[in-house]
């Protein structure tokens, strides 16, 4: 950037910086309908796709050989999961911050002031900042959702080829049907039973930068809902399956 562009902006975040109780009352009516519609646009990124087929290998210890490799070919669906973690935080952070806009002040208000904190010896201010953290960590969590929601928006599935542990984080890379690598990184953010599930990769069709390991998904996760199936569409399973009873029919 350019010094007097430099200037220009540290000039207007100076000003917006002073002059915060001038409109805080609107900006926190402006973030609660934020919040709530990035929930609602989360919810409107229907995946296209929720069942995938894909072929898995699982390394298993083996009391005669180092590793044991097993291949298996199944089909899994995406559900939602622990819904609770975004409607919780989002209502308190919601209520927090229409109470901050119809008294008209954010960061000095006292939220609770009524004999009920006095009962439990807690200061206004206490309270305050837990309400804050609560709408600082519920950014965090739609960031997590609408990332999930966009990526699974139009996703494909595929088992990733590399997988790391670096302390709390994992690193994974993964290869595309065009032959092409991409990876990726995150935390393990809940429990996932099936070693099967653990490294399938769900990816951005036609953007595969834009990935989840299955394992860091918050608010989605796999299910296994069918093993040893072919790699068929339905149309083709359908066919076949009316072949079947129609060959089975007595004559």
């Amino acid at each position: 950037m350019k010094p007097w562009q430099i200037f220009l902006v540290g000039t207007i975040a100076t000003v917006a910086l002073f002059s915060f109780h001038a409109y805080e009352s609107a900006l926190a009516g402006m973030v609660a309908v934020a919040i709530v519609l990035a929930v609602v646009v989360g919810f409107c990124l229907l995946p296209r796709k929720d069942v995938f087929y894909l072929r898995t290998t699982v390394q298993i210890p083996d009391p005669d050989y180092a590793v044991a490799v097993e291949h298996d070919r199944i089909a899994v669906r995406v559900e939602l999961a622990r819904l609770w973690l975004l409607f919780i935080p989002t209502f308190a952070a919601v209520a927090f911050l229409l109470v901050t806009y119809t008294k008209g002040i954010t960061w000095k208000f006292s939220l609770i002031d009524s004999g009920f904190v006095n009962w439990l010896n807690l200061g206004p201010y206490p309270v305050l900042q837990f309400f804050r953290f609560i709408v600082l960590g519920d950014f965090a969590l739609l960031t997590a959702w609408i990332s999930e929601c966009w990526v699974l928006r139009d996703a494909s599935a595929c088992g990733a080829g590399f997988v790391h542990r670096n302390g709390k984080r994992i690193m994974y890379s993964f290869q595309d049907p065009q032959g092409d690598y991409f990876g990726g990184q995150g935390i393990p953010l809940g429990p996932t039973r099936s070693p099967q599930l653990r490294t399938i990769v769900l990816y951005r069709t036609g953007k595969p930068h834009l990935n989840k390991l299955a394992m860091c998904c918050l608010f989605h996760r796999l299910v296994i809902i069918g093993r040893g199936l072919t790699d068929l569409d339905e149309a083709t399973v359908a066919a076949r399956s009316v072949k079947s009873q129609t060959a089975a029919q007595p004559i």
